[in-house]
């Protein structure tokens, strides 16, 4: 059967489908991105080494993708309260240009450049580190999609951490997840950290492959940041990336402000750009 979207709905808008609807799509649905696959990378690998680890947030959970369970294929999961102590071992794939740009089930959209992942039953967001126990190489992501609906699988890493990690190679490789708390990791950029980069530079706050969705970003930000705001596109990949850059900033202490600012503001996912 033709392979559907369907696992990759926002949970708010699959609640509002008939049951018989979605019961018909789940079963059908073969978005668990098995390898090899009809999922695919860059025709010409993209270097990743410069794009920094997910930084854990203290925030809420989100308002999507936060069921106490639900049903795919058959197979009901429960979503988990908390993810204090959380570990895992199992095997991780990973998923790209098929589903980049398109929303994920906590309602962001998805960046196969950044370090997001989906996990079956994890809060979201929540950060885990994933470490590959073939190489030993780790990445910090942030868990905000829901998957892999497939049996042995426990976690699917975005492009860019696969590709951090080895798993791209293969397309799978042995993992262990452990959660990791904004405590433990330090939820906003900390002084010493930002003393190391050259002033002036920029906070990007989103890549979409949607210039509307980028735009959308640019006037939410606009209205609450007391800093300019603009949009760069970059032609350089296979699909046109909107870029909302936040800028410039001139000094640390405006970029911890701004860095503290961005949790409260909605955005999770970002990082400092030269």
């Amino acid at each position: 059967m033709k392979p559907t979207n369907t696992d990759r709905l926002p949970w708010h808008t699959r609640r509002v489908l008939p049951a018989v609807l979605i019961a018909s799509l789940s079963a059908c649905s073969t978005t668990t991105r098995e390898y090899p696959n009809d999922d695919y990378g860059p025709k010409t690998p993209v270097d990743v080494s410069q794009v920094p680890d997910a930084i854990p947030q203290d925030v809420p959970y989100s308002r999507y993708g936060n069921p106490d369970s639900y049903t795919v294929r058959g197979i009901t999961y429960h979503v988990k309260k908390d993810a204090d102590g959380y570990r895992e071992k199992g095997l991780a794939s990973w998923y790209g240009l098929k589903f980049h740009g398109k929303r994920t089930s906590s309602g962001e959209a998805y960046d196969m450049y950044a370090m997001t992942a989906a996990h079956k039953t994890l809060p979201l967001p929540t950060w885990v580190r994933v470490t590959n126990l073939n190489n030993g190489k780790t990445v910090v992501v942030k868990v905000n999609d829901r998957g892999p609906f497939h049996p042995g699988r426990i976690i699917d890493l975005s492009y860019a951490a696969a590709s951090r990690i080895g798993v791209l190679e293969h397309g799978t490789a042995p993992v262990e997840i452990l959660a990791v708390s904004a405590t433990e990791r330090g939820g906003a950029i900390p002084d010493d950290k930002a003393r190391k980069y050259s002033y002036p530079l920029w906070i990007q706050a989103g890549a979409f492959a949607s210039s509307q969705n980028a735009r959308q970003l640019q006037q939410r930000l606009e209205q609450k940041a007391d800093i300019s705001t603009r949009i760069q596109t970059s032609s350089d990949r296979p699909l046109p990336m909107h870029k909302v850059l936040l800028g410039p900033i001139r000094n640390p202490r405006q970029l911890e402000e701004i860095s503290e600012q961005l949790p409260r503001w909605g955005i999770h996912q970002y990082h400092v750009v030269q």
